[in-house]
């Protein structure tokens, strides 16, 4: 079953009559003959069954695999994708000209790692898909203090490399998942946010120009582009900061549903001791984690609670726990089982992606609330209301999950400056809250995806009631109906605003380019 309905939209066309199977498939456009024209041995049709169905299988959510382009283009390097980008603009421009100054809407779309399950987040109806796959390097420096990864990467090509050489960088946490510069990894705690230690971005930019964007080099854009989104122009390589790094002790234990409560409490008293960097009850910075994943799962009619629990350090002793988890109320949980022990930081992170498997239709949402235990509480009943609403209904394939994992203040003053807006994250732990939701058949999507809204809708009033919400919201997690930017606080929102004019003053990014967050240019200055 898995990519079925892309293989069926390459299949459609054959019909009783003997009509040719290519003969449904869109048509190639003027804007993707010219790329074809440019970069003859980079674009990829639909009629090139065998190459445009691998193209399309690579998506992670099945939404993402449904919607067919025109065509993609897959540079092989830098300048074939400024040359993309030069006749992309292009037709952009013209098109703007004959309408009479109104800007071109979704003529392209990016796609690197391809993980979010927002439709048409890397992926647009008959336009352009820019596949960024080729661009795939992992050069660590000869120092070992930073590596130079190509924006098409994915943290599993990253991680094999550098655990070979006994180096990490402050990364993703799923191997499957694209190199992303967003917020958390295992080793927040020491370094704080990946988007805070990534030292340059090589960018492509709506002029076809390429421009290195540091501390030292366009700083406004390079502050920008650690949680701005494809708001400025196409990453095409990262540098960040990497460290020694040994194996790690990592795992999850998997407890009961009848456990929730004492997971929760255990969830909070970790959370607030690190808040207060309790010595005595010996916390430290290697340390990452709690994630704690309650889920149901329809076709069994069954909860079933996992707890991710983490330490960048290998143990001495590495028959037991670290003693910052030991002297927790985590190893009291009566539990399953336990897959906690000492590995390399890939297979910790193939752990991660093993409980979400590509190929099912999928919708994140999410939320941030503070370490309050009655919201933590509200948070998981608000989960469990609305698992008595999808009992109802036969949703096939239904695994319904919510994920708290934690977001503390030391963790976001670590690292060079950001535009998230969390400088006022100075006190009190955070909880971001996240669900993800997948399932088999598209006739529940619609349902899925207003049962998600609605969830967290109620748990957004949980926490208003309690004065214990932040307006925060983690961008990756974000469902299509979030505004992310809003979160990050007027000051910073206009920062990103002015940095999208200056770079991109035609608006290639902001309209041209469908996917990913828009900055909403009109609604700010509102």
């Amino acid at each position: 079953m898995r990519r079925l309905r892309i293989s069926q939209s390459l299949q459609a066309a054959k019909k009783s009559d003997g009509m040719d199977l290519m003969s449904s498939l869109p048509e190639p456009t003027m804007l993707s003959k010219s790329l074809a024209s440019a970069l003859p041995d980079s674009v990829i049709f639909p009629h090139d069954t065998t190459a445009f169905k691998q193209s399309m299988n690579s998506y992670w959510a099945q939404q993402e695999c449904e919607v067919i382009p025109a065509c993609v283009v897959r540079p092989r390097n830098v300048q074939q994708l400024c040359t993309a980008v030069t006749i992309i603009k292009h037709e952009y421009d013209e098109r703007g000209k004959k309408a009479g100054g109104v800007k071109a809407e979704g003529l392209f779309a990016i796609r690197s790692g391809g993980h979010s399950p927002v439709s048409g987040a890397a992926s647009i109806e008959a336009g352009v898909v820019i596949d960024l796959s080729l661009f795939c390097e992992v050069i660590p420096s000869e120092d070992g203090s930073s590596v130079a990864i190509g924006a098409g990467a994915k943290w599993m090509d990253v991680s094999k490399v550098l655990d070979e050489k006994g180096l990490a960088v402050i990364g993703g946490r799923n191997s499957a998942v694209g190199v992303q510069t967003g917020g958390l990894s295992f080793f927040s705690p020491r370094f704080g946010l990946v988007c805070s230690n990534i030292l340059s971005y090589e960018v492509v930019l709506a002029s076809g120009s390429i421009i290195t964007a540091s501390a030292i080099t366009d700083p406004d854009l390079w502050r920008a582009l650690k949680g701005g989104s494809n708001n400025f122009g196409i990453v095409t390589r990262f540098t960040a900061c990497s460290f020694p790094s040994t194996k790690i002790w990592s795992g999850f234990l998997y407890v009961p549903a009848f456990q929730a409560a004492k997971v929760l409490a255990a969830f909070h008293e970790f959370l607030n001791r690190a808040d207060l960097g309790e010595s005595s009850t010996v916390y430290d910075d290697h340390a990452a984690g709690p994630i704690a994943c309650f889920s149901y799962i329809q076709k069994l009619n069954v909860q079933a609670i996992a707890v991710n629990l983490v330490y960048t350090k290998s143990p001495e002793n590495k028959k037991k726990w670290p003693a910052c988890w030991r002297t927790s109320s985590f190893p009291s949980l009566w539990r399953f089982w336990s897959t906690c022990k000492v590995r390399t930081l890939t297979s910790a992170t193939d752990e991660m992606n093993a409980l979400n498997p590509p190929g099912r239709r999928q919708v994140f949402a999410t939320t941030t609330i503070k370490n309050d235990p009655a919201t933590l509480a509200g948070t998981h009943a608000a989960y469990c209301d609305a698992i008595a609403l999808l009992r109802r209904v036969n949703v096939k394939g239904l695994v319904w999950t919510l994920v708290l994992q934690p977001l503390l203040p030391d963790w976001v003053h670590k690292g060079d400056a950001n535009p998230l807006g969390l400088d006022d994250c100075t006190h009190e732990a955070l909880v971001v809250v996240s669900f993800t939701v997948n399932w088999d058949e598209s006739q529940n999507d619609e349902f899925v995806k207003t049962t998600t809204r609605r969830t967290v809708e109620q748990i957004d009033a949980v926490a208003a009631a309690n004065k214990t919400g932040h307006r925060y919201r983690y961008l990756n997690y974000c469902a299509e109906w979030q505004r992310p930017f809003q979160g990050y606080g007027k000051e910073n929102w206009r920062f990103l605003q002015g940095v999208s004019r200056r770079y991109d003053p035609e608006g290639l990014f902001q309209r041209g380019c469908v996917g990913g967050f828009k900055l909403d240019i009109v609604d700010v200055e509102a």
